[in-house]
């Protein structure tokens, strides 16, 4: 059974998805035979490379909200995340162009490491508070998840794989994701948003039993 999951490193409603999802697998009597794939997703596929914004000034422009508002917003997504788990650090954060991110990403899943570059993408940027913006910093990341520093200094360079990139927001689009996370199961069933861990597992029990049925 295949997982195909659309999600933006910058993204926090992902980063929680991501673990729910996580905790329902690990419940998952077949969780062995459940291939995991992440796919690109770009919040703000046309923000400028190299800029960033702070987070809070982007979330009261886009949602018609005070600053004060977007940083309460913040807050509340923190803590949402420490009842998960996750340690989310939101003040001061910056948006930007994730392009670059998404390449190393596609880049670790032809090397076998796709999973554990992604959780290392995702606590850098809400946890530790490193910028996934800059290519230097983005090398050093993925290096500590396992990918060759010398090939992701190269594709980041060359460009490559940003035609497969640019294909997988399309595949989004084409299913009908609007937003992310996005939770596609074989291609048949589809799960957006952050949703509880229960209805990943029920997802994945209803998948598994209609595909063996």
């Amino acid at each position: 059974m295949r997982v195909e999951i659309w999600a933006d490193v910058v993204c926090p409603w992902c980063y929680l998805g991501k673990r729910h999802f996580e905790r329902a697998l690990e419940g998952f009597e077949h969780r062995d035979e459940v291939e995991v794939v992440y796919r690109a997703f770009q919040l703000d596929p046309s923000f400028p490379p190299g800029e960033t914004v702070d987070v809070a000034d982007m979330l009261a422009e886009k949602y018609g909200m005070t600053r004060d508002e977007a940083v309460a917003k913040n807050r509340e997504m923190e803590e949402r995340a420490a009842a998960a788990g996750l340690d989310y650090h939101l003040e001061g954060r910056q948006a930007g162009n994730t392009a670059d991110a998404h390449r190393l990403v596609y880049l670790a899943g032809q090397r076998g490491v796709q999973g554990a570059v992604v959780e290392a993408l995702f606590k850098a940027y809400f946890t530790d508070e490193r910028p996934v913006f800059d290519r230097d910093t983005l090398v050093d990341v993925v290096a500590e998840a396992g990918l060759d520093a010398a090939e992701a200094r190269d594709v980041l360079a060359s460009g490559e794989y940003a035609s497969e990139v640019e294909t997988e927001q399309s595949a989004a689009r084409d299913i009908g994701a609007t937003g992310v996370p996005f939770f596609v199961i074989d291609r048949r069933y589809g799960v957006s948003g952050a949703q509880p861990t229960e209805t990943f597992a029920q997802v994945l029990d209803q998948a598994w039993a209609d595909a063996n049925s």
